[in-house]
This record gives C-alpha cells, sequence and structure tokens, in this order.
C-alpha cells in the first residue's frame, strides 16, 4: 500500500481499543477432525495451479476459479471449475483475451453465477456463467485504467455487489446483469478492498486493508444505502482477507499479519478478531505461523468454519470449527495432499455441508495443482 491515511468521513462504529487476546481455542485431532473433511480431485489443471476461491448453488453445482500455468518465466492463465454433483470439470476459457487470475466467484443457480479477475495488464474482467461455461460481460468503466475487480458476491435478488477500485478509490459496483452503477467511493484513503460478503439483500460488508505507519492495518466496512467504517483493526501489516457478519454486532474477521523484520520467506501470523458492537476482540487462532483465509456460515447464518494454512504442521490442512462461544482446530484428511494450503471455504445451501478450496502445495510452483475438500453433513 501506499500513501497516508485519511480521515474517516463516513460513520464510524465506536472508538474503543481492541482488547486483549480470548483464550486459545482447543485443539481437536481425533476422529471427528480427521474423517469428516475429504479430498475431492479437481483434475485438469495445469501447474502450477491453485483455485482461490470456491461458491456453491447447492449440492449438484458449485464453481471454483483461480489460476493455471504459473511459471517464472510467463504470466498465468485464468482457471475456472464446475461441479456437477459429482466431479469437477475444467471450464474452457480459451475464447477470452485475458491473462492473470480470477479471484472470486459467487452464484445462487445456474443462470445466476459471475466471476471477477485481476488483470496482467489493464482489463479486469467480469464473467457471466451461462449455464455451460464463462463470457465476458460488459461493465462501466471496462478496460479502463485503473480499474479493478476484486469479489463478488450474488442475493437471492439475483442482484451482483462487486467491490473493487476505480478513479483512485475503492468503492461498489452493483447490478443486475443489465444496468450497473457504481456506488459513492469508500471513505478511507489508500484502502484496499478483497472481499465482499451479503448479509440482506440491501447491505453488504468489506473487508481489505488501509495504509497506516509506514505499513497497513485491517479494514472492514458496511453499506447499506451509505458507507459505515468499523474502527480499524490493529495489526502489524494486517490484511482482513475474509469476513462474516451475522448482525451488525456480531461480525468474525480473519486475515494474516505480516509482521515487521524476521528472515527472507518467513511466514505471517494468523489473524482472527470479532466485533461485538463496541471494539474489536482479537482471537488466538491456535497456532502461530500461517494464515486464516476464508470463513463461512451455517444455515442459522452463524460464523461456522474458518479456513487455514499451519506453517508449523503441513501435513494436512487446517481448519477452525466454531464450538460454542470459541473455536477448536481441526484437521483435514491424511493422503489429500502432500502439505496442501486452503485459500477459502463456503457452505453448499440446502445442505449441511461445506467446500474447501486451494492448491496441493503452500508454494504456487510446479508441480502444485488445484486442490478441493468436502465436508458432508
Amino acid at each position: 500500500m501506499a500513501g497516508a491515511v485519511g480521515a474517516l468521513s463516513g460513520v464510524a462504529l465506536g472508538s474503543g481499543p481492541v482488547q486483549a487476546d480470548a483464550p486459545v481455542p482447543r485443539r481437536s485431532e481425533g476422529r471427528r477432525g480427521t474423517q469428516e473433511w475429504r479430498a475431492v480431485p479437481a483434475p485438469g489443471s495445469t501447474p502450477a495451479a491453485q483455485l482461490r476461491r470456491i461458491a456453491a448453488a447447492g449440492p449438484g453445482l458449485a464453481w471454483a476459479v483461480g489460476e493455471e500455468n504459473q511459471t517464472v518465466s510467463s504470466p498465468a492463465r485464468a482457471l475456472a471449475m464446475v461441479w456437477n454433483g459429482s466431479t469437477w470439470s475444467k471450464s474452457d476459457l480459451s475464447s477470452m483475451d485475458y491473462t492473470g487470475h480470477l479471484s472470486d466467484v459467487a452464484g445462487v443457480c445456474s443462470t445466476a453465477a459471475w466471476s471477477v479477475g485481476l488483470p496482467s495488464g489493464t482489463a479486469s474482467p467480469l464473467l457471466r456463467w451461462d449455464g455451460t461455461t464463462w463470457r465476458e460481460a460488459s461493465f462501466p468503466g471496462r478496460g479502463e485504467p485503473g480499474v479493478r475487480l476484486e469479489s463478488v458476491a450474488v442475493g437471492p435478488d439475483r442482484r451482483v455487489w462487486i467491490c473493487g477500485t476505480r478513479g483512485g478509490a475503492a468503492r461498489l459496483l452493483l447490478g443486475d446483469g443489465r444496468r450497473w452503477r457504481w456506488l459513492d467511493p469508500l471513505p478511507v484513503a489508500s484502502a484496499n478492498l478483497y472481499r465482499i460478503v451479503l448479509r440482506t439483500p440491501d447491505e453488504v460488508w468489506v473487508s481489505g486493508d488501509e495504509a497506516w505507519g509506514g505499513g497497513w492495518r485491517g479494514l472492514v466496512a458496511r453499506w447499506n444505502g451509505s458507507w459505515t467504517v468499523l474502527p480499524p483493526i490493529a495489526g502489524a501489516r494486517l490484511g482482513i482477507g475474509d469476513l462474516h457478519a451475522a448482525a451488525v454486532d456480531d461480525v468474525w474477521a480473519v486475515g494474516t499479519e505480516a509482521g515487521v523484520g524476521g528472515p527472507p520467506g518467513r511466514p505471517g501470523n494468523p489473524a482472527l478478531a470479532h466485533w461485538d458492537g463496541t471494539a474489536w476482540t482479537r482471537v488466538q487462532p491456535g497456532f502461530t505461523l500461517g494464515s486464516l483465509t476464508g470463513i463461512a456460515g451455517d444455515a442459522q447464518g452463524r460464523a461456522a468454519w474458518i479456513s487455514g494454512w499451519n506453517h508449523q504442521d503441513q501435513s494436512r490442512s487446517t481448519y477452525l470449527r466454531r464450538d460454542g462461544a470459541g473455536w477448536t482446530v481441526v484437521r483435514g484428511p491424511e493422503g489429500g495432499a502432500t502439505a496442501p494450503y486452503l485459500n477459502d471455504v463456503t457452505a453448499v445451501p440446502g445442505t449441511a455441508g461445506f467446500w474447501s478450496a486451494g492448491m496441493t502445495s503452500p508454494a504456487p510452483y510446479p508441480p502444485t495443482e488445484a486442490y478441493t475438500e468436502r465436508l458432508d453433513a
């Protein structure tokens, strides 16, 4: 990030400091933690490949996106996969004149799914699923230098919410596939938005980071016709990659704190925080080196699962499971991948199941491949 943080001109919720760390979650290494999640093959990608985000419309339809063919000497190609209820298959994106990666995907049915990506040049794409494959869609600002589409959410009314950047400011793009409009800029200078989630048809939440003290700190805000910016989440180069808002006073945020100093290649620290309507509480996630990447709610709308990566034990995937008022560390299946890295987790509507997605190792270099796991009810 570059530049200094400007004054918050939106409404700020509370002004209290970040509270002391909550107790460390319990660890779970028993049968429940190791048997429920199972690896599901996601064949067809060209190493190095990874899936960055995953979304499900139901048990018989899901999408996952990322990139493939990542090498030192050539740019990555966009990667998209679709689940038909029994297998993953790779979607053909060869008709698109695009290099880069797809950063997010969302959908509620076969005719209301969308994906966005980050360019290797200046064209940030917006893709629409036509029931068979992905097609590029037009939107105001398409092809403009500096226009970036970072994350997408689709509501039950099929309206599409996108967070990104236009005109040098973080903002939202709202549309229905035919008509689009950019909403008021986020009133935070030097902000980056990484995730948008829908709580109600007219209320969305975003997460990311903002410049602060020569580094950056965690950013969470709400839009329901105007912006409400929560107090920043303090941390040493902290970015919030995902969040779950069960209510305006019950928000969980996850991310990675890069820290200051240390040897080259040092992993960051997983970050977990809870907003109670007054202040943020930092919660110890149960391991100290790695990251927390995604968070998903259950059928009742409560935060339920967090995907992560534990640098100190990479033999299996790592999750946090909601356990009453706290969280429990849960390990994924043995043998699914040598050292799996998860980027995201999502619920499967109409069931008590979940999907997660990522890559077969933490380094996006060959022979790393796309990877998914599933938790059946």
